[in-house]
């Protein structure tokens, strides 16, 4: 088989995962120094699974799905490790080699849907030069495969919304255009980074939604990214929490929520909103920030903001253990622990802030 052919068709080996990430390492050199926002990443996700990418703002979500697709500038990046996407490791893949992955292999959908269409160019148009350059179609079979992947993500009158400029479109159905165009080809990988956000909660609830519809009839593999953990329940396969450019916890999704073991997993967890809250209750917040990139600590990257803390976190990072099944996380005093308990209570005794606000 040529490279050529070879980057078209994905070959899929009984047993091979589709994307394996092993060791994934991503630094920006800047004048304050080296920023390392992504730090040892390893995971791999099988062929019609959604993995969940969940932590906060900084965590290292978006630099994760960016370095996955190679999204980088060129310049001032360092990015080490491997990621194979079938038989091909992209990492090592020219520019013009992943033009040929992009859109037809493997897409992503990005945080704000505006920005990611072109504001002087009619939707058909972006839809058709897309199936056009990928599939080779011409254009009454792209205008006929484009009026069908609009029905297929709910637009109504989409004879109408080809002729439309993105600008005279909602928030919600930019986003269903934008998904449109990243499914047109019929990729295997689909990354959707923040799909939701800037929507009100019952239209990121249809766009959530749509995703899984999506990703169940086409057998997509699926890594969504969110800040939320509530976003994600009921809609992932497996989770991967994400702190500091670094995993520290990885799970089936209902393992995260009854059994976490990483002290910012539980954090994360206390401050979603739940049905159960009375009307005004004030959500638990994380305390302090988390750590700056260009100047991690030496020991666990979490310390300075967890309850349980003891001399031990701060001094020796903590390595990615098994807690079970596909469960690994990085802890010296997992949550639920004799020893956790312990900490807490004497933490609380001493009078740490991040001991006083743990639930």
């Amino acid at each position: 088989m040529t490279r050529g052919r070879q980057l078209r068709q994905i070959e899929e080996r009984e047993g091979q995962p589709l994307l394996s990430v092993e060791d994934l390492r991503t630094y920006f050199k800047t004048g304050h120094g080296i920023v390392r926002s992504l730090d040892g990443v390893s995971f791999d996700l099988e062929r019609g699974k959604t993995l969940a990418v969940v932590g906060e703002s900084g965590s290292g979500k978006t630099v994760l799905a960016r370095s996955v697709m190679g999204l980088l500038p060129s310049e001032n990046v360092i990015r080490q490790g491997s990621v194979r996407f079938g038989d091909v490791d992209l990492t090592r893949a020219t520019p013009a080699e992943l033009r040929q992955l992009w859109g037809a292999q493997i897409s992503m959908v990005f945080q704000d849907p505006v920005t990611s269409l072109n504001p002087v160019v009619r939707v058909g148009r972006q839809l058709t030069e897309h199936l056009a350059y990928h599939l080779g179609m011409n254009r009454k079979e792209a205008r006929r495969t484009a009026l069908s992947l609009l029905r297929s993500v709910g637009i109504p009158e989409p004879e109408a919304r080809l002729r439309w400029f993105p600008h005279q479109l909602s928030g919600g159905m930019c986003q269903r255009v934008v998904i449109a165009a990243a499914i047109a080809c019929g990729p295997k990988l689909l990354l959707a980074d923040e799909p939701t956000t800037g929507l009100d909660v019952t239209v990121s609830a249809q766009i959530l939604d749509l995703l899984g519809r999506l990703q169940e009839e086409r057998y997509m593999s699926v890594i969504l990214v969110s800040h939320d953990l509530g976003v994600v329940s009921g809609r992932a396969d497996e989770v991967i929490v994400m702190y500091a450019g670094q995993i520290v916890e990885q799970a089936p999704t209902a393992a995260i929520f009854s059994d976490m073991k990483m002290p910012y997993t539980e954090a994360l967890l206390r401050s979603v909103p739940r049905l159960t809250n009375q009307a005004h209750t004030r959500l638990p917040t994380i305390p302090g920030t988390p750590p700056n990139p260009a100047a991690l600590p030496e020991g666990c990257r979490f310390a300075a903001r967890c309850p349980y803390v003891q001399p031990r976190c701060r001094t020796e990072p903590p390595p990615l253990r098994e807690a079970g099944p596909r469960h690994r996380f990085a802890c010296w005093y997992p949550v639920g622990s004799p020893e956790a308990l312990q900490a807490l209570e004497a933490n609380k005794a001493a009078g740490l802030p991040a001991a006083k606000a743990a639930v």
